[in-house]
């Protein structure tokens, strides 16, 4: 309790934290890590986490019947698991595919799965998928990147998606960062995700941070939107062609 009071207390919004976050500690226990990603799932469903994605995918399909998407970083799977019922909805084909870096993500994302949604989660690096993908999302991913690990991945959606890419993270906001211990006491969420919740939005951004890491990685702020979303996420959009 007094570690997350101090961080809350040292914590200066004007300028994105580097502090690392307990939950990518690679010695963490796989079942407590298991845990932290169901309870931030939790989380993400009392505020709307998937709405940003499926409203983009709503402007970017069009009237494509059939696409294949690449989520890098998909944690618990939730995001893949509404889009995936999306598509059913609105009988589109969707080939969902799901990359995260740490190895103990598979077992939470299966296990939180119905076998009929069909999504394939990998363990693994995204530049080491052998696919061609029409998009390529990530959801409260890019604040765990270091500045040249963003910059590789905005460089690679640019060149490799199709139809189009998505950034959906965590808006640096005040009222979010104050506000977030509170619904996380009231979910009974792991300490891990209090603690880490609002480190994740200190290490977050704000408009003015994507208008200028995005000329650096050689996009055009002409071709992408920079959105916010309820509740607290702000996004980057590329719709191609």
């Amino acid at each position: 309790m007094m570690q997350e009071k101090k961080r809350g207390h040292m914590a200066d919004l004007s300028i994105r934290s580097r502090q690392e976050e307990q939950m990518d500690a690679p010695d963490l226990d796989p079942a407590v890590y298991e845990r932290v990603l169901h309870d931030l799932a939790r989380v993400n469903r009392w505020t709307f986490t998937a709405w940003p994605t499926i409203a983009f995918l709503n402007r970017a399909v069009g009237s494509t019947r059939h696409f294949r998407l690449l989520d890098v970083g998909f944690g618990d799977g939730d995001v893949l698991r509404a889009v995936a019922r999306w598509a059913r909805k609105r009988g589109i084909e969707a080939e969902l595919i799901g990359v995260d870096l740490n190895e103990k993500s598979l077992s939470a994302a299966r296990h939180a799965t119905p076998p009929e949604l069909a999504i394939d989660y990998r363990a693994g690096d995204y530049l080491d998928q052998p696919e061609r993908f029409d998009f390529i999302i990530s959801s409260q991913v890019t604040h765990h990147m270091t500045d040249a690990q963003l910059m590789t991945f905005l460089r690679h959606m640019e060149a490799e998606a199709r139809m189009g890419w998505l950034i959906c993270d965590l808006h640096r906001h005040g009222f979010a960062h104050w506000g977030f211990p509170l619904l996380a006491r009231l979910l009974r969420v792991h300490r891990i995700v209090r603690e880490d919740g609002r480190l994740s939005i200190a290490r977050s951004f704000r408009p003015g941070d994507w208008a200028e890491l995005l000329p650096q990685a050689g996009i055009s702020l002409d071709d992408v939107r920079i959105v916010r979303r309820f509740s607290f996420r702000l996004c980057v959009e590329r719709i191609c062609g």
